[in-house]
């Protein structure tokens, strides 16, 4: 499956509906969906993305759906029945995150507290370190567990999946997002080999 970019751009400001149910232990959070999430309703769908291939790294997934090409609706029950849960800071597509501004960060840090409140999981993961300091007024908030969790659920920063994010690897994000899944209990530490 491909898109021209006119076609992507026909996705500016289109949403993409949470990926959440009950039972869901793991909460990952996104900035905001990317045009090719848009065209496909599927979270971190760019192929280049590295989410999913992270998620199967570290066991936290059993197979690799098609994200590319759009998730079936097996492949997003199998997501949720692995106790997993995807949603995003803002919720309309951009072609880059940089398009964003505070205000919108920041009355997304709400709306993801108020998602928390009512979902339940244990364990919330915001994937992007930018969109959890400037959207929760945290300037100095380094990677990892944070001290302050959100609605009795515990908090972890984890590094983006873009292929924007360079420097880190599909080993290096299935490490670090193997943290928040072991809090979780949806892996074991010693079940991702990491």
């Amino acid at each position: 499956m491909g898109f021209t970019r006119a076609e992507l751009e026909a996705y500016r400001d289109v949403a993409v509906p949470d990926l959440v149910g009950d039972g869901m232990q793991l909460l990952f959070v996104g900035i905001n969906p990317g045009l090719w999430t848009a065209a496909t309703q599927t979270h971190f769908a760019y192929p280049g993305n590295r989410f999913y291939p992270a998620l199967l790294a570290a066991g936290i997934i059993e197979t690799l759906p098609d994200f590319a090409s759009g998730m079936t609706d097996a492949e997003r029950a199998a997501v949720l029945a692995r106790g997993i849960g995807i949603t995003n800071f803002v919720n309309r597509a951009t072609a880059r995150a940089d398009e964003l501004s505070r205000d919108e960060l920041r009355a997304g840090a709400r709306r993801l507290v108020e998602t928390v409140r009512r979902q339940r999981p244990a364990v919330v993961a915001v994937v992007g370190i930018t969109a959890y300091r400037l959207g929760f007024d945290r300037p100095k908030a380094t990677a990892g567990e944070q001290p302050d969790g959100i609605a009795e659920a515990r908090l972890w920063v984890v590094p983006n999946p873009s292929g924007l994010n360079a420097h880190d690897t599909v080993a290096t994000l299935a490490a670090a997002y193997a943290e928040p899944a072991r809090a979780a209990g949806l892996i074991r530490g010693d079940q991702s080999g990491l």
